[in-house]
């Protein structure tokens, strides 16, 4: 439950104001009007930063200023004020709204994306956890192939909670892997007592005189999703295309069958 203090901060966040305004406004309100020294004491807000927090105050229409001998007196202004606020902030999420369409046409004219075709980009290991993550989302079975765990790119914890969402929706995946990935397998298991097969992948492999994999990959619904992790290298991109995606399930359809069940792990 929150304190009146904590919810009238986070509804003034929720506006696009500093925490330090509500509490100054709280405090004009429990203290009725002050002087600045007043202010500052009662509101626990720094005299200088005050100074500075009083523009976006008037110009939010949240306190009035009145001037006295020698002095000005801060009393809070009517609370039924945030509803010009609110409507300034509706006024402008209008505006942007309208302005959307520019925008995408702007940015659709330089960027590698169109009506039928987009390209996302990933850097790190927390953007192949994010391509990654974004196979869930399947609607259609998975065909992949990998050279190497994605633990060593993704993190255990991560691989385990992935597993689990895989598993609960049912999906279904076809790997492709390499000698390479059997030896990442072994060199990984003495590191995790729980390491397993994922349940729904069908695990083949395939000879490298056959098929050379050196990156992983990953096709989905109208998605193929290149990634590839080595030393300081993390990278990967999707490619959101309905031709591409089918073109590269034709590719591995062809190399399926050149591949045999893997059991050594």
């Amino acid at each position: 439950m929150l304190t009146d203090t904590a919810a009238i901060r986070n509804y003034f966040t929720k506006l696009g104001l500093e925490p330090e305004i509500a509490d100054i406004y709280l405090a004009l309100h429990t203290h009725g009007p002050q002087s600045m020294s007043e202010l500052s004491r009662n509101s626990r807000v720094e005299r200088t930063r005050l100074y500075r927090l009083i523009d976006q105050l008037l110009e939010s229409n949240l306190i009035e200023v009145e001037s006295q001998y020698k002095r000005g007196i801060i009393k809070a202004a009517p609370i039924s004020n945030l509803r010009i606020l609110i409507s300034q902030k509706e006024q402008e999420l209008q505006s942007l709204q309208d302005e959307l369409e520019l925008i995408e046409q702007v940015l659709g004219r330089n960027s590698l994306s169109s009506p039928a075709t987009r390209v996302q980009f990933y850097q790190g290991p927390q953007g192949i956890r994010q391509m990654i993550w974004n196979t869930l989302q399947a609607k259609t079975d998975i065909v992949s192939f990998s050279y190497r765990i994605l633990d060593e790119a993704t993190g255990r914890a991560f691989m385990e909670r992935w597993a689990a969402e895989f598993e609960e929706k049912n999906l279904q995946e076809r790997l492709l892997v390499n000698d390479e990935f059997i030896e990442s397998w072994r060199e990984n298991k003495p590191k995790v007592t729980n390491q397993r097969r994922i349940g729904g992948i069908t695990y083949h492999h395939i000879p490298e005189e056959t098929f050379k994999i050196t990156h992983s990959a990953s096709v989905y619904n109208d998605v193929t999703a290149y990634f590839h992790w080595k030393d300081n290298e993390v990278f990967g991109v999707e490619i959101y295309n309905k031709e591409i995606a089918d073109s590269q399930r034709q590719f591995f359809e062809i190399l399926w069958p050149k591949s045999t069940p893997e059991e050594r792990f």
